[in-house]
């Protein structure tokens, strides 16, 4: 895999592994564990879920700015590390306020902020060398595997740790019990016997007391969720002592900030830190801001198009002439790159609270080959061994895939028949097919871009981003055709006569087969291997020396703002029906790759 390749790659990837291993253990439950310890409703936990995911990648462009200014991209990368690790062990104090969590949000965004765009720059550094750079896009390709090594785990982790400690409390897990138990405590809930089931059936005994059961049950819930939190900081630790000890490995080169010569009129502003150039793009988003918010009366929704805005005319003034071609090509490409995030993303939010809600809680003994981390690898060792024996393998490979194929294949049958007849399934698992997905998909997808590179027919990079844009919109067509007669989240609230609201949960009638989920999962992800590891290529090609960081901060800031826009989701959550809700990010999806292929010329012309 990493033939071919300088070894600072290595470093790059199990670094990223380690840390993404630790985010995606707490991006699995973040929304869940809100909603769970503090009863927020799903707008207020996607407008805290978003802001943190905004923060997490607008920091990038901080921490960007940094790195070129000091020329200390590989020390601003281990910074930003110890600062992560501060803001998980936060989080993972049981008891906390709902003030002191957002703190914690806040420092995990920083250091992540630090860290991450960075990182990407350094991996792009190895490969300005003409030695490596054909492979450059092969190389985030598997730079991008590594984040998803670690997420893949992650789901399995977090959730596993919270049934532990829910299991020492005496409770058996139930995603629908949390929501219902702040519903009971506030004399919101509707359907009181369904509770008693519940809690009975959780608790393996008659419930007598429900108040206090509701009281219990959230605290153990949320506790587990806590430590959950704890394990993101032990991965942080894995990460930060790889880093350490590998960091050689990665170049220690550092951009040139010589100053620029250009016969451009405007070349005298193009320092970095202009003041004047500053305030007045502080100035221009500000004034994007108010408009959209006096249109919009949403801060949610006008703040991240007023900061993008700064950005644009921040980094339009001080580029040269000769830079602003490439400039003004990744400023287009980032406007995609928005509107993708802030559907793709919806993984987190809308989905996994669809996958909690509307997805059944039991599936058979075959299906929960996919929710049991065990069988789920030996299931997929199977099927390497199966690739190995008949794939254009070596004789020697041929022998290990059949001993895999038969060895893990009936480890694999040995679960299943182990398994009862339903099995109970977590909607944090879900989680883990994107990362699964990406993993198994990246080799197949390199595989057929280096065939069609060899046959000088491989697409360009802006045309595989137009491509992603399509793939996309097609995966929540299918979530969108699951969706068309299941009850809308608008219907479980009422008011009853006495003008007081009421609460129910999803009839078991409203709930669909996990397959319909995994398949739009599945193609998502096919839509992020041609987009994602491509834009951050992209953007290494693209980008003017001197702004390296600084634009690799660009596409994470496009990512920010796209996140930001999550909000939408939450906020239609439960003011539309299911399907017009997904029908939204499919047209934002199709708009967006319509908008790509309308200027591709121009945008293939910058990567030249």
């Amino acid at each position: 895999m990493f033939k071919g390749h300088p070894k600072g790659l290595y470093v790059a990837f199990f670094s990223n592994m380690g840390e993404r291993f630790g985010f995606y253990t707490m991006m699995a439950i973040l929304v869940l564990f809100l909603q769970a310890k503090y009863g927020l409703s799903v707008e207020q936990a996607g407008s805290y879920y978003s802001w943190f995911y905004f923060a997490i990648y607008a920091l990038a462009l901080l921490g960007g700015i940094i790195a070129d200014a000091t020329n200390r991209y590989k020390l601003v990368i281990l910074t930003g590390i110890i600062i992560m690790f501060a803001g998980y062990a936060i989080v993972a104090i049981p008891g906390m306020s709902l003030s002191i969590t957002l703190i914690g949000l806040f420092v995990i965004a920083l250091g992540n902020g630090l860290f991450k765009g960075n990182l990407q720059a350094v991996v792009g550094q190895m490969y300005d060398n003409e030695k490596y750079s054909k492979v450059r896009d092969t190389a985030y390709m598997i730079f991008y595997m590594g984040i998803n090594v670690g997420a893949f785990f992650a789901p399995f982790v977090a959730t596993g740790v919270r049934n532990w400690f829910l299991k020492t409390q005496g409770f058996l897990h139930d995603g629908s019990l949390p929501e219902m138990c702040h519903a009971f405590t506030r004399g919101e809930l509707s359907d009181i016997n369904k509770f008693q089931v519940l809690a009975d059936k959780v608790s393996g005994q008659h419930v007598t007391d429900l108040a206090g059961f509701a009281g219990q049950y959230i605290e153990a819930f949320a506790k587990g969720y806590n430590y959950a939190f704890a394990v993101a900081a032990g991965a942080m630790i894995l990460s930060l002592l790889a880093y350490i000890i590998f960091n050689k490995h990665l170049p220690t080169k550092e951009r040139s900030a010589k100053p620029v010569e250009s016969t451009d009129n405007q070349s005298k502003n193009a320092s970095l830190s202009n003041p004047v150039i500053i305030t007045l793009a502080l100035v221009a988003g500000a004034a994007v801001t108010a408009v959209l918010y006096l249109i919009t009366k949403n801060i949610d929704l006008s703040f991240p198009f007023g900061l993008f805005v700064a950005f644009a005319f921040y980094i339009t003034k001080i580029s040269t002439k000769d830079e602003r071609a490439g400039i003004s090509s990744l400023l287009l490409v980032f406007v995609v790159v928005i509107f993708f995030w802030m559907s793709f993303h919806q993984n987190g939010l809308t989905l996994t609270l669809f996958a909690r809600d509307y997805t059944v809680k039991e599936v058979g003994r075959f299906t929960n080959i996919f929710f049991n981390l065990h069988s789920m690898l030996a299931f997929l060792g199977t099927l390497a061994g199966l690739y190995l024996l008949l794939g254009r393998a070596a004789r020697n490979e041929k022998i290990t895939g059949l001993v895999m194929f038969l060895g893990l294949g009936y480890l694999t049958w040995r679960f299943v028949a182990g398994f009862p007849e339903q099995n109970q399934i977590e909607p944090e698992v879900f989680q883990s097919f994107n990362p699964l997905f990406i993993v198994a998909l990246t080799f197949p997808v390199m595989a057929v871009f280096d065939y069609l590179r060899r046959k000088n027919a491989e697409p360009s990079t802006p045309r595989k981003i137009g491509i992603g844009m399509m793939i996309a919109a097609l995966g929540f067509l299918v979530i969108l055709i699951a969706s068309v007669d299941l009850i809308s989240p608008k219907a479980l609230q009422f008011t009853d006569e006495m003008g007081k609201l009421q609460y129910n949960p999803v009839p078991d009638s409203s709930r669909v087969v996990p397959y319909w989920l995994i398949s739009s999962y599945l193609i998502l992800t096919i839509a992020e291997l041609f987009l994602s590891p491509m834009g951050l290529s992209f953007v290494s090609k693209v980008a003017p020396p001197r702004f390296q960081g600084l634009m690799q901060g660009g596409w994470l800031l496009a990512t920010a703002v796209g996140n930001k826009l999550l909000v939408v989701g939450s906020i239609g959550w439960k003011k539309m029906d299911l399907w017009q809700l997904w029908g939204i990010f499919i047209i934002c999806c199709i708009i967006s790759g319509a908008f790509i292929f309308s200027m591709l010329r121009r945008l293939e012309k910058a990567t030249r």
